[in-house]
């Protein structure tokens, strides 16, 4: 795998109920800006999102926020940001995060979290990219999907090489130790 350089991170634009996760955004926020790794993320204030930008940026590190022009009209851009690219559609904002990334994190989240991340390991089976892919599992938050991961594999709609490119992983050191051995599996219709 190549050099990160910078990490797409998709969270939650609330901050859920247990402290665990807020700290897991300031953790991973300070640590990608300590490592000299640009976040992209959804540009967002709110939220764990508004949580890992500020810990970057109070870390020194480079953030750069990508939404749609309807969002930033409803006023929870962040205002501090390195850079903030504002696009039309949430489809340009997700093509926009993945050029701009080396890899791509998960941390809790709803539904909107859930479907990026689905997308970029989609496009990864596919071999639209061959970067990799990780849930940062803040206490066991996305032990439900590693189950239904497994149920996939199980009942004949995933290969196993395929559901292995995913990591999950409880702490950023070892996500990020994961992504820079990640050697991408043939694409899904090879």
């Amino acid at each position: 795998m190549s050099e990160i350089n910078s990490v797409a991170v998709f969270c939650g634009s609330r901050s859920g109920n247990d402290p665990a996760y807020r700290l897991a955004a300031q953790a991973l926020g300070q640590g990608l800006a300590e490592a000299g790794i640009r976040l992209v993320y959804g540009g967002g204030r709110v939220g764990l999102m508004g949580v890992l930008a500020d810990a970057a940026l109070a870390a020194g590190g480079q953030v750069t926020g990508v939404m749609t022009r309807a969002l930033v009209d409803s006023e929870i851009a962040h205002g501090g940001l390195t850079t903030l690219r504002v696009v039309g559609t949430m489809h340009e904002r997700k093509t926009a995060m993945a050029d701009l990334s080396d890899a791509f994190v998960a941390l809790p989240g709803g539904p909107g979290t859930m479907e990026e991340m689905f997308e970029q390991w989609t496009w990864a089976m596919l071999g639209l990219h061959a970067k990799p892919c990780g849930f940062l599992d803040v206490t066991d938050y996305f032990a439900p999907l590693r189950a239904m991961v497994e149920n996939m594999v199980g009942a004949g709609f995933l290969r196993r090489d395929h559901a292995d490119m995913v990591a999950f992983e409880p702490d950023m050191d070892r996500l990020l130790g994961r992504f820079e051995t990640y050697d991408p599996p043939p694409r899904k219709y090879a």
